[in-house]
C-alpha cells in the first residue's frame, strides 16, 4: 500500500515547558510511510525555539495568532494530509496511522480522535468524556465540530476552503471543520487516542466551570458564526 504523505503542523507561542514532549511522541509514531514535522511559531521568547530545532525538520515564521500559525506551517508542507497538533498535545504511537487509516476512502476529508488530560484529575477526565461525546455526535449528523487540538484533513479539502479563517480570533478550528464538512465526510477514529494538559481548564476556575464557559462560548459561535474575542480567551501557558 502506498502509504500518504503526512505533514504535521505544531503552532506555538513561548511552550517551552510542554513542546519537547509533544515532538519526541511524534517522531516515536509507528507511521511506516513519509511525515514530517513543521513547528509554526509565533515570535516565542523563551527556549521553544531551541527545541523546534532539535525535532522538527522544518521552523517557519508566523505572525502572532493560531489561525495564521496554522495557516503558515500549511502553507510549507509537503503532505497531502495535514495533521494539526497542539504543541502541549502527546500523540500515542499509533496515532498517525489511525488518523490515516480513517481516511482511506475517498469521501473522507477529516479525522480526529479522542482527547485525554495528562494526569487529569477525575472532573479533568469526565470534562474530556463529554467534550469527545459532542465532537463524535456532530461528526454522525454531518455537523463538525473538531478542536484542533489533533485532527488530521486531506490537503486539497483544506486548500479548497483557504485554510482556517485568519480573521477569527477563537473557533476558527470549528468553522474549519464545519466548511470542509460540506464538501465530505469526517470520521472519529476510536482506535487511537491524544493526551493534553488540562491548564485551561485549571486557568478557568476547573472542569465545571470550563464547560460552562465553553457552553457559552459555544452557543455564541453557533448564533453569530464568529468566535469570543482573544481577551476572553487568553493564552495559559
Amino acid at each position: 500500500m502506498n502509504l500518504p504523505y503526512v505533514s504535521v503542523v505544531i503552532p506555538t507561542l513561548n511552550e517551552e515547558n510542554y513542546l519537547e514532549l509533544t515532538l519526541r511522541a511524534i517522531k516515536g509514531q509507528d507511521y511506516e510511510g513519509k511525515m514530517e514535522i513543521i513547528v509554526a511559531d509565533g515570535k516565542s521568547t523563551d527556549g521553544t525555539l531551541k527545541i523546534a530545532k532539535k525535532y522538527a525538520d522544518k521552523v517557519v515564521a508566523a505572525e502572532p495568532g493560531i489561525a495564521r500559525g496554522r495557516n503558515a506551517g500549511a502553507r510549507t508542507a509537503n503532505g497531502g494530509i495535514l495533521l494539526f497538533l497542539d504543541a502541549d498535545t502527546v500523540a500515542i504511537a499509533n496515532t498517525v496511522s489511525e488518523l490515516v487509516r480513517a481516511m482511506e476512502h475517498k469521501d473522507v476529508l477529516g479525522a480526529t480522535c479522542p482527547v485525554l488530560p495528562i494526569g487529569g484529575r477525575r472532573s479533568e477526565m469526565a470534562f474530556y468524556s463529554i467534550l469527545n461525546d459532542i465532537v463524535k455526535q456532530s461528526i454522525r449528523i454531518k455537523k463538525p465540530h473538531i478542536p484542533t487540538i489533533c485532527v488530521a484533513y486531506k490537503r486539497e479539502a483544506f486548500d479548497a476552503i483557504g485554510g482556517f479563517d485568519e480573521e477569527m480570533d477563537t473557533y476558527e478550528d470549528s468553522d474549519l471543520s464545519r466548511r470542509i464538512g460540506k464538501r465530505g465526510r469526517m470520521k472519529f477514529a476510536d482506535s487511537t487516542t491524544v493526551l493534553t494538559s488540562p491548564r485551561r481548564l485549571r486557568g478557568w476556575g476547573g472542569a465545571t466551570k470550563s464547560l460552562l464557559r465553553y457552553g457559552i462560548y459555544g452557543m455564541y459561535y453557533k448564533v453569530t458564526g464568529n468566535g469570543v474575542k482573544i481577551d476572553k480567551y487568553k493564552p495559559i501557558r
